[in-house]
């Protein structure tokens, strides 16, 4: 058994893992000691500038000094570092780069799309594997990019990084609190092209389950089974209805900021953004739904996503 670090640093938010890791018959398998998240906007306008802001670089490090401090005290022996979408569209990002590296002794791993969606597949398929014959969609939807990947008992089989996350389309679109519905239709025009593309390449009429992770899809979750508060244990592996899950879509796109600032379940760096997500969410839900011909009715959310897959890789020394 050894102990792992794992940092997964997105678009909105950083988070940290630390976990020990031992080897099964089917492979490495994690016990939790320690999961954390900080909400930084590290992507905060990097769509439109094509650079990480001081002040995101600032908030950004301070995260990772608070977590570094934990891994000290934890004593985890390996550490692994991944930075998805913003880093990979900042211009200096080898600001960020020396920054990690100073106060982690690793360099972050600027992995490519398609990486992280196998990360991710990894992470949410650990607790829920696909049944023999059965093919799953793992969402996740993330503040600068959502990644699909599709697989099966024997692993990934195809998978489509899209360029449309939270942050990005609240950038592009959510200039006031309360958009328009002119605003909403373009918004969601454009998801539903890029959408078109990922179709090219993951086969959405082949899925029988959808697995959903990262914050918007797991804020969405509670809302809508009713939660008055975040509550981990009854979120993952939930399945709520899509009905129930449109319910919640629509309630996001109608409410305004007081309102989503004030529900027991809302992380505070996620009010901003969750209409967003919201929308990016609703129209995936609704292209894959029509295209099963009725298998899928539901959608599963977990808590465990490519935080999960990044340690499980260092439990494996890959």
């Amino acid at each position: 058994m050894s102990r792992v670090a794992a940092i997964d640093c997105g678009t909105n938010s950083i988070r940290l893992l630390i976990a020990d890791t031992r080897q099964t018959p089917t492979g490495p398998a994690l016990e939790d000691v320690l999961r954390q998240m900080r909400v930084v906007r590290l992507g905060q306008d990097v769509d439109a500038t094509g650079e990480f802001a001081p002040e995101a670089l600032e908030r950004t490090f301070a995260a990772i000094d608070e977590y570094a401090a934990m891994i000290r005290e934890h004593g985890a022996t390996r550490i692994r570092f991944v930075a998805t979408s913003a880093t990979r569209d900042a211009s200096n990002r080898d600001e960020f780069v020396a920054g990690v590296r100073a106060r982690l002794g690793v360099d972050p791993e600027v992995v490519p799309g398609d990486t992280e969606a196998a990360l991710s597949f990894a992470g949410a398929t650990s607790v829920a594997p696909a049944a023999p014959g059965t093919r799953i969609l793992v969402i996740d939807l993330g503040g600068g990019s959502t990644e699909f990947v599709l697989g099966d008992a024997n692993g990934p089989v195809a998978s489509r990084s899209m360029d449309m996350g939270c942050v990005r389309l609240t950038e592009r679109f959510w200039r006031h609190d309360m958009p328009t519905p002119e605003t909403i239709a373009a918004a969601r025009a454009q998801v539903n092209a890029v959408l078109d593309e990922v179709q090219e390449t993951v086969d959405f009429s082949t899925v029988d389950r959808i697995v959903g992770v990262a914050g918007t899809i797991t804020t969405l979750t509670a809302a809508a089974l009713g939660l008055d508060h975040y509550d981990s244990n009854l979120i993952h592996g939930a399945e709520p209805g899509i009905e129930k899950l449109e319910s919640a879509i629509a309630f996001m796109l109608s409410s305004d900021r007081e309102t989503r600032a004030s529900l027991g379940y809302m992380h505070p760096g996620r009010v901003d953004v969750i209409a967003a997500g919201a929308l990016i969410y609703g129209c995936i839900l609704e292209r894959v739904a029509g295209a099963s011909a009725g298998r899928i009715t539901t959608a599963t959310a977990s808590e465990h996503d490519i935080l999960d897959g990044i340690a499980l890789g260092l439990g494996s020394g890959n």
